[in-house]
């Protein structure tokens, strides 16, 4: 899957999570996913929180088959910036 049909994937959860800070979840060389309240787009930009992950990984984390904690854990996750975003994401992804 794509960064770009993971964020249409995603997109009617983060319109109506009520969600008001940004995160950005940077899979490397395949592209990045930028929230920023309700709105979502995969064109690099400042936020809040960082979440680098590989893009299989991210695919997992939103379809629920990767657990966020273990995989913060084993270093499959890395987060830089405000860490309460990161674990306020759970109202997206769940």
């Amino acid at each position: 899957m794509s960064v770009q049909e993971i964020a249409d994937k995603i997109s009617t959860r983060v319109a109506s999570a009520g969600f008001d800070r940004s995160v950005k979840f940077d899979t490397g060389s395949d592209g990045v996913i930028v929230i920023d309240g309700a709105s979502i787009s995969t064109t690099d930009a400042p936020a809040d929180c960082t979440i680098k992950l590989s893009l299989d990984d991210l695919d997992s984390l939103i379809s629920g088959d990767l657990n966020p904690t273990m995989a913060f854990m084993t270093g499959k996750i890395k987060v830089e910036g405000d860490m309460t975003v990161a674990m306020s994401l759970s109202q997206l992804l769940g």
